[in-house]
């Protein structure tokens, strides 16, 4: 117990107990933000993140049991959150022609004109990570890709489609390279949610 993250007196002498401890408390941020949006326009927060994704994810992305691993929740959780967007007329099911249990979610026009209102929610904090300097954004991004794929490959994230995990991608001693697009990448071009990822095997 002394040696827990938690515990200040620790942390005074243990440098990854107060970055563990920062994250956590940006991570408070990002929820703080996304309540008052959800305060604002009527939905829970995890309603409004569904709505987000949708909106920039292509469609095979977007149905119960992946947006459940994609949220770390269970598809009760999920279904529950659809059943919600569906009454409001935010979003659209569009139903497997092969089975009609399952379905695809797509955003109606409502759907739409409601995540061009919220999708904003994270600016107050990108816009204090931009005035940071240029070496130090590198840097802060190179530690937090790294990081998230050694999150994944401990099934902490069950979902990243970053490059790291992506069979596109290599890496020699120097340099990153992407197969897909065919040519080097350099530290700050590596994705953490990339359209065009495929698990490595």
């Amino acid at each position: 117990m002394d040696e827990s993250v938690f515990n200040p007196e620790h942390q005074n002498l243990d440098v990854s107990s107060k970055i563990v401890v920062g994250l956590e408390r940006i991570s408070e941020v990002f929820k703080v933000l996304l309540w008052e949006k959800a305060k604002i326009i009527g939905l829970s927060p995890i309603q409004i993140q569904i709505l987000i994704f949708i909106a920039y994810h292509k469609s095979e992305l977007c149905n119960v049991s992946h947006l459940a691993k994609e949220f770390n929740v269970t598809k009760p959780t999920i279904s529950d959150a659809i059943k919600v967007l569906d009454k409001k007329q935010l979003i659209i099911k569009d139903y497997s022609v092969t089975d009609s249990r399952r379905y695809t979610i797509q955003l109606s026009k409502l759907g739409k004109h409601l995540v061009s209102d919220t999708d904003n929610f994270a600016n107050p904090l990108q816009s204090l990570v931009k005035n940071l300097p240029e070496y130090e954004l590198e840097s802060l991004f190179k530690t937090i890709s790294k990081l998230i794929h050694q999150l994944n490959k401990n099934d902490i994230l069950t979902v990243q489609r970053t490059c790291f995990g992506c069979k596109f991608y290599t890496k020699s001693e120097s340099s990153h390279y992407c197969n897909l697009l065919n040519k080097e990448l350099f530290s700050s071009e590596i994705r953490l949610d990339c359209s065009e990822f495929e698990e490595k095997n």
